[in-house]
């Protein structure tokens, strides 16, 4: 899958990009017809500890699924926004396959 990451107010290393192409390439065993998705990694300038923002906006035929999460770190957002895209694309699987 075509994952186009981009890092906001930091400079995001190898490694936290081959985690988040990783992560995103085992959303294509739920749903196969992946396109391709946008990974927009943000640092927010709080005194708060959960700074690290992860927006995935995944692309599918007819549709677009963005999700938003909030955590301490990059890793920790990245699973918990690949976990609700899992969610969201087993539910729309399963509407495709009523339909049928």
């Amino acid at each position: 899958m075509k994952v186009n990451a981009q890092s906001v107010n930091f400079v995001a290393d190898a490694k936290l990009i081959d985690f988040v192409q990783k992560r995103m390439d085992k959303l294509e065993t739920f749903y196969d017809k992946v396109i391709g998705s946008d990974v927009h990694l943000k640092v927010e300038n709080t005194s708060a500890k959960e700074n690290k923002i992860v927006e995935i906006k995944l692309l599918i035929p007819r549709d677009k699924l963005i999700v938003k999460k909030q955590c301490k770190s990059f890793e920790e957002a990245v699973d918990s926004a690949c976990d609700s895209l899992e969610r969201k694309l087993v539910k729309k699987k399963e509407k495709m396959r009523a339909k049928a």
